[in-house]
């Protein structure tokens, strides 16, 4: 069980602020806000007194299965983030047999399409190839695990994987399986959530039978890690982007299924009397709109890191 206070979670914002600081990233009036700020929540009786959530760690099919309704609408602002470079990627590469591994609900499955290949769509969702069917007709699509591909040696030009391997505990046999599909001088695109991302908070909810609280097991791989995996996969890197947040919006919306990482707007200190620290679905948005300074410096991180990788 994962056991999580909103107190502990805006004085690790205030921290993170602070080392910033203390790198020289603000100045001494920011620290000396940030160390008020820290004493206001100390001296909250709603903060203090909160009992905390305990936390199941829920697993990934039962997650997806109750995201799949939602999973496109309200749009998840990561995509906002990482479609641009994929698409790029993909634009620049000629029409093939490509598979979408985790393809969800068929956003990049639909993109490849639409290029020219002839896609096999492989996701261990029935309710999201469900609506993958509707939104890519043409595509196969298959029930299936990344860590073992229903495709033989070789047989993709194009293997791409979408905001899906921060739910694998290890990249190596992940990545060693897709390298295995791929014919020499195939391409594999990957995008996945930033590690400093998640740290923050950026997980998906598996809720219990009951609505208990829960989120999928994620884990956080270093920008090392992709690199390693990939090398050892024999493959050759032809891109690495980590962007920030795009600047018009929040990373993710309040309604989407991910929890985190949402950069608030700047709105005054609120007092004891109207502090509202929110549901536990509702963290740690909630939480951040409380100490928006600190969040602003906080979450100033890469959201999503894309990788191009070329098998040689």
């Amino acid at each position: 069980m994962i056991y999580e206070h909103p107190l502990a979670y805006l004085l690790g914002l205030e921290g993170i602020a602070l080392l910033r600081a203390w790198a020289g990233d603000f100045d001494k009036g920011f620290v000396e806000a940030r160390l008020a700020e820290v004493r206001r929540l100390l001296d909250s009786d709603a903060l203090v007194n909160h009992e905390g959530v305990m936390v199941r760690r829920g697993d990934v099919a039962t997650g997806y299965e109750q995201w799949a309704p939602t999973y496109d609408e309200p749009r998840n602002t990561l995509f906002d983030a990482d479609e641009p470079i994929v698409h790029e990627i993909l634009d620049g590469l000629a029409p093939g047999i490509a598979v979408d591994a985790a393809c969800g609900t068929g956003r990049f499955a639909e993109h490849l399409a639409a290029r020219g290949h002839r896609v096999v769509g492989i996701d261990r969702s029935p309710d999201m190839l469900g609506r993958a069917r509707a939104r890519v007709p043409t595509a196969e699509l298959l029930v299936g695990e990344i860590e073992h591909l229903p495709m033989p040696n070789g047989a993709a030009d194009v293997v791409v994987c979408g905001l899906a391997l921060a739910h694998v505990a290890a990249l190596d046999p992940v990545i060693a399986e897709f390298a295995r599909v791929l014919r020499l001088g195939g391409h594999l695109v990957i995008s996945d959530t930033h590690h400093e991302r998640i740290f923050l908070g950026s997980v998906v909810e598996a809720l219990g039978s009951a609505g208990e609280p829960g989120v999928v097991a994620t884990y956080r791989h270093t920008t090392g890690d992709f690199l390693r995996a990939g090398l050892s996969a024999g493959l050759q890197v032809r891109r690495c982007e980590e962007p920030r947040a795009p600047t018009r919006g929040p990373m993710v919306n309040r309604d989407d299924r991910y929890r985190g990482g949402k950069k608030p707007p700047q709105s005054p200190q609120p007092t004891e009397d109207d502090l509202a620290l929110g549901s536990w679905s509702e963290w740690p948005w909630s939480l951040m709109d409380l100490v928006p300074e600190a969040t602003a410096a906080a979450v100033d991180t890469p959201i999503v890191i894309v990788w191009h990788f070329q098998k040689t």
